[in-house]
């Protein structure tokens, strides 16, 4: 398999592709874990959500941190028209994110939009991250939520996003496991395993 792949080649053989993405992508963990300060320090802005997306997926993907220009789908939602999501993002980036509720509005936001034409919820969940870290000094443990739990809130959080504020309430780390590298890295995992299941169509 040839590194990076673009959108036919990932299209065409998802399921073969994608596993060995993600087992390549997660062993930057160290590389996230160093930069992580510099995703704080930025965190809410489209910028650092594209860097991220770099970060994990530079060299994966012919596309990474590269706004999509086609459109797509994922269970019967269309996410944001690719036309629009230049006009979008900044507006996103500019909502404020000083509470709890700030930033899940700002998150569920960015989930409809769906920036990236593959590896949004990987990228999203760290940006969320350090939006917590930033403005609340915690982060989600996402080892404590189920990955059914999770799909399902985040699927009706644009019309009640209650579930999803549930599900994070109750899984936000100590100010003290912050700096645990063993918890970033288990939650990362967590978080990647969410993704496992039927690709992102193009419409």
């Amino acid at each position: 398999m040839k590194f990076p792949v673009n959108e036919r080649e990932l299209e065409r053989n998802y399921d073969v592709i994608m596993p060995e993405i993600d087992r390549l992508s997660l062993e930057r963990v160290n590389h996230v874990w160093e930069s992580w300060p510099d995703f704080v320090r930025q965190a809410g802005s489209w910028e650092c959500l594209r860097d991220i997306h770099m970060m994990i997926f530079g060299g994966l993907f012919t596309f990474a941190g590269k706004i999509r220009t086609v459109n797509i789908s994922k269970g019967g939602f269309r996410f944001a028209n690719s036309i629009f999501l230049d006009k979008i993002l900044p507006v996103i980036s500019d909502m404020p994110q000083k509470t709890f509720d700030d930033i899940l509005a700002k998150y569920i936001e960015m989930n409809i939009a769906h920036p990236f034409t593959e590896g949004n919820g990987r990228a999203m969940r760290l940006w969320l991250d350090a939006m917590f870290e930033r403005e609340m000094n915690t982060r989600i443990d996402w080892r404590g939520i189920k990955k059914d739990e999770y799909l399902s809130a985040m699927q009706r959080s644009p019309v009640n996003s209650l579930e999803l504020a549930t599900l994070l309430k109750a899984s936000m780390l100590k100010p003290q496991e912050l700096a645990d590298r063993a918890i970033f890295l288990s939650g990362l995992n967590a978080s990647y395993s969410y993704e496992r299941f039927p690709q992102i169509s193009a419409l």
